[in-house]
């Protein structure tokens, strides 16, 4: 076999499949890269989220964690009620239904009370589930203010965003960001919770360890059809001697 790898034919083979596994050995880090990340952010959301809610009531005067628990009491006020579009869940196209929420004795929240599903052409603002009335106890989660693109920036109906983004909010508010409910006091009807998102990183680690394999088979493949050629050579080189060998006499003969 060793005499085979010194071949012109082997030494490229070889040079090629050293290059595969290396790069499968790199898309394997990759997603065990990729795996780790999606660890740390699921770990993160779930510390903030299941820690006990910070009370929101004045002006902020610290920043708040994406996904901590909050809570708020306070007045909607629906006239600034917005849509907000383009918000699919559970394979369903639908609007997230965003109300600023004055809290008691101080300024404007913003709330996503949860999710509507859309009806009618997006040419329209749909109608949507009024807000509770009077005082209302919200819980939630703080989530940071997003960037509409610039194409959804105009040209959109009225009473519809294309994204939480405090530049095309109607009502200005001077919390930098807004709080997805998970439950109200009272209750409200015609809409369904937005829920956290769930992050699960099996899928990289899947793709980590077939990338292994990928190359666990490049690896014995190399092995395998090395052998083989080893033995064919083999067989073929004793065919020949033995061929010789039995022509011998015949040359001496005469």
């Amino acid at each position: 076999m060793l005499e085979l790898l010194r071949t012109r034919r082997w030494i490229g083979f070889s040079a090629l499949v050293v290059f595969v596994i290396a790069a499968f050995g790199f898309l394997s880090h990759w997603q065990w890269q990729r795996a780790d990340e999606r660890r740390s952010q699921r770990e993160g959301i779930e510390r903030a989220s299941d820690g006990s809610p910070v009370v929101l009531t004045g002006s902020p005067d610290a920043a708040v964690d994406e996904w901590t628990a909050v809570r708020l009491s306070g007045t909607y006020e629906a006239a600034g009620q917005v849509l907000v579009r383009q918000r699919p869940q559970n394979a369903s196209n639908g609007y997230w239904v965003l109300t600023p929420l004055r809290l008691t004795g101080g300024p404007l929240v913003w709330v996503s009370r949860g999710w509507m599903a859309a009806t009618g052409p997006a040419t329209t603002t749909p109608s949507s589930p009024a807000a509770p009335a009077g005082i209302v106890d919200v819980t939630g989660w703080w989530r940071h203010p997003e960037t509409v693109n610039e194409a959804s920036r105009v040209g959109l109906p009225v009473g519809m965003v294309g994204a939480v983004d405090p530049s095309v909010l109607p009502v200005a508010s001077p919390w930098p960001g807004y709080v997805q409910l998970s439950e109200s006091s009272p209750a409200q009807a015609g809409l369904t919770l937005v829920p956290r998102p769930v992050i699960d990183e099996g899928q990289n680690v899947s793709y980590a360890v077939q990338w292994l394999l990928f190359a666990a088979v490049a690896m014995i493949g190399w092995f395998v059809f090395l052998r083989r050629e080893a033995r064919e050579d083999a067989a073929i080189d004793g065919v020949t001697r033995q061929t010789t060998s039995s022509e011998a006499p015949l040359d001496q003969v005469g």
